[in-house]
């Protein structure tokens, strides 16, 4: 959970399926909220105990429930599970495609085909984006590149007045530099904010030599740890659930995939960014000279959320992925079908 010096708490996606709920009738697929925005500074996650592990909790199924009045007073109510896919169509030059119809899609599940019981255009969406950035000790020579591409997101992607982002920065431990806002000039200022800090015994390079074990959830110990899992999962649950309702949310995550701590599995946190409705995008950045760049799984985990994994090289490698990502992030279809394998 985020905490800080001030005792507050801060409520922190291959192509997948997310559970939402659709009401018979008219009612639409998620009703509106109004838009939260924190202007905390920064504030602290604790890190759960070695004995206590944070095991994301399981939310109830939606259900569809249809009442059906009879000849009788009595009532049939007929419950059935859904499941949604977000997915972008593109043509072979990458363009996006904007004429789709419903019937224009199948849906396959074990290779049966299933019916199809909502498909929407969603255009221009409002956007919510947690940009997490790896300051650990295998980032002590690239953060600077880390924070320069968050920036750039901000200005590629942000549209003041209409999207929001938050600074989430991570080591063993996740700091929620600053909540959700419109503003640029705060996520800049939260953006410079973020640093390394050498844990004792840090003789650099990544290389930690004795010092004293992590104690507790803000021993300095931790901060030549990395906890990928745990700042996804946090930021899925704690910051993203607050998000405005009718915004596509999303996280950037950059980093270089080299998960040393966590206390949450990877899938943990997959599942947790799917309950939340987040697609992950990762930006791959890592020192050659250190551990280099997990490829492996920052794919797994964008994909599995519905996001891609980005590895760039240079400033128009960057940009385009952020160009990319603006496209799906904006553009998208929202499919949603009731599973006939009901054993799943």
């Amino acid at each position: 959970m985020f905490t800080g010096s001030k005792n507050w708490t801060l409520a922190l996606v291959v192509f997948t399926a997310l559970a939402l709920v659709v009401l018979a009738g008219e009612r639409p697929l998620a009703q509106q909220s109004s838009e939260s925005e924190s202007a905390q500074d920064k504030s602290r996650a604790r890190r759960t105990s070695d004995t206590q592990k944070p095991e994301p909790s399981p939310s109830p199924t939606p259900r569809l429930k249809d009442e059906l009045p009879q000849d009788s007073d009595e009532v049939v109510r007929v419950e059935t599970n859904l499941t949604s896919i977000f997915f972008t169509a593109a043509d072979k030059n990458k363009r996006f495609i904007s004429t789709l119809k419903k019937e224009d899609l199948r849906v396959l599940e074990d290779g049966q085909a299933q019916e199809i019981f909502t498909f929407q255009q969603n255009i221009d969406l409002p956007l919510s984006a947690a940009i997490l950035i790896d300051c650990s000790a295998s980032e002590e020579r690239t953060l600077p590149d880390e924070k320069a591409a968050a920036r750039s997101f901000l200005e590629a992607v942000l549209r003041p007045g209409k999207d929001e982002a938050a600074i989430v920065s991570f080591t063993g431990e996740v700091t929620l530099e600053q909540g959700f806002t419109g503003s640029i000039e705060r996520l800049r200022s939260a953006i410079d904010r973020v640093e390394f800090v050498p844990p004792a015994g840090y003789i650099g390079g990544g290389i930690v030599v004795g010092g004293t074990p992590p104690i507790s959830g803000t021993n300095q110990a931790l901060a030549g740890s990395t906890a990928i899992w745990d700042a996804v999962w946090a930021t899925s649950k704690e910051l993203l659930q607050d998000s405005a309702d009718n915004a596509r949310r999303a996280i950037i995550l950059l980093t270089d995939g080299e998960d040393t701590i966590s206390q949450v599995k990877m899938h943990e946190a997959i599942e947790r960014a799917q309950k939340a409705d987040a697609l992950i995008y990762t930006i791959g950045i890592g020192d050659s000279y250190n551990f280099g760049v997990n490829e492996g799984a920052l794919r797994k985990i964008a994909e599995q959320t519905g996001g891609r994994a980005y590895f760039p090289h240079s400033d128009r490698e960057l940009r385009e992925a952020f160009a990319q990502i603006q496209r799906d992030l904006r553009e998208q279809y929202l499919v949603a079908y009731s599973p006939l394998n009901k054993a799943r």
